[in-house]
């Protein structure tokens, strides 16, 4: 195995990195280093439209809708450049989820009306999949789509819906046929949420963000126009979407920003004197989790490049969700551990208002946010298929358990 890369790759990276060093706000990328969640809307507008404009705006995109056309090695290069720089990761629920579900199933109508505006900043998305009774059991949803003539009437409640108080359309799993096979029953429609009929209320999370939310469907009337495909694929449409990003549920550029954060902090942070970085029992935490993230990082590397294994890759990437996802708590662990008693302080949401207050500027530089950081991501062991569920498909797929 080769383990550098090539002087064209070299070259790359560094225009990457330079391109964020020159044009992307401070101020934006101190709220971004904080990590206010959600990030505020205007700043989510303002860095879509500032890669846009340099022809990133969807990497991942094909060309002819805007994309780049790079090697997934300079999509690896390119997201590491971008947290390294404290830049955004994109609007996921748009670009990165309901995108490829448009560009493979969505009618050429439906691409020419959603994606440009996507692509440009100028709507943002958000996904309508869990209720409160199916969760990691999707299948059993229960949110229900009528079709009345030319619409469908929907009615039914979704719940923990990323980012749908600052959203202009949702994309939602409904019900359609009640009387198959449950996994068949379901479709993929597009709903705009200022429909008459749908209710937001946003969920109060443990950090005391408010990007997640409930959402009330009551006789909410959606043009037919408005399915993506056919009616009962909604199924295959979710799992397609889900497989698209592979190695984007091991969390790796989030790790490992993170880890260097808690490194900071261990280097400016003293404990009778001595610099925690160089106390022993904090250097070993910290090397222990710098090992275990590099495993992952040539893990995620050998999934880029196809790499043949003798296991499915779906069980891979469940592996992948396991081992970066506990990271993630891991990373925000030790940042909180060095931090002592200036954990207590956890600035960083609500637009950045108290980023700059007087009381915010007397503590260090490094102190706002990572408390809230690490409160969250309490949860990442359980969104986007909890441990155990992983743990299920690694069993089966790779096992035949």
């Amino acid at each position: 195995m080769r383990f550098e890369f090539s002087p064209e790759d070299e070259a790359f990276r560094l225009e990457v990195r330079a391109f964020l060093r020159d044009h992307l706000p401070r101020p934006m990328a101190r709220r971004f280093y904080i990590g206010a969640h959600p990030p505020g809307r205007e700043d989510v507008r303002a860095f879509q439209k500032l890669m846009h404009g340099r022809g990133w705006g969807a990497p991942h995109w094909p060309l002819e809708w805007g994309g780049t056309d790079w090697s997934p090695l300079r999509k690896h290069l390119f997201m590491q450049e971008l947290y390294d720089a404290d830049g955004l990761d994109y609007s996921w629920q748009g670009l990165h989820m309901v995108a490829p579900v448009m560009l493979a199933f969505a009618s050429q109508a439906q691409k020419r009306r959603f994606l440009p505006p996507m692509l440009a900043g100028d709507e943002f998305w958000t996904q309508g999949f869990s209720e409160p009774n199916a969760g990691s059991d999707l299948a059993s949803l229960k949110t229900r789509a009528e079709r009345v003539g030319d619409d469908y009437v929907v009615n039914g409640q979704k719940i923990w819906t990323s980012d749908a108080s600052m959203a202009e359309w949702g994309f939602f799993l409904v019900r359609t046929d009640p009387d198959v096979k449950p996994q068949r029953g379901i479709s993929f429609l597009l709903i705009r949420m200022d429909t008459p009929g749908l209710t937001v209320r946003p969920i109060v999370s443990i950090e005391g963000g408010l990007g997640l939310n409930e959402v009330f469907l009551d006789n909410v009337r959606v043009p037919c126009e408005n399915l993506v495909g056919e009616a009962g694929m909604g199924w295959t449409y979710a799992k397609y979407l889900l497989g698209k990003e592979r190695t984007a549920s091991a969390f790796l550029y989030f790790n490992k920003r993170e880890l260097e954060k808690a490194r900071e902090i261990a280097t400016v942070q003293r404990v009778n004197g001595q610099r925690l970085i160089e106390r022993p029992e904090y250097a070993r935490k910290l090397a222990r989790v710098e090992v275990e993230l590099l495993a992952l990082e040539y893990s995620v590397l050998r999934v880029l490049s196809e790499e043949k294994n003798r296991h499915n890759l779906d069980a891979v990437v469940s592996a992948l969700k396991l081992r970066g996802s506990a990271l993630q708590q891991r990373v925000t662990e030790l940042q909180v551990e060095a931090l002592g008693l200036h954990a207590l302080r956890q600035w960083g949401h609500g637009e950045g208002e108290a980023i700059d207050s007087d009381e915010a500027l007397r503590w260090p530089p490094q102190v706002p946010g990572r408390t809230a950081q690490a409160l969250i991501t309490r949860a990442s062991t359980i969104y986007g298929g909890s441990q155990e569920i992983q743990k299920n498909i690694i069993a089966k797929l790779a096992f035949g358990l």
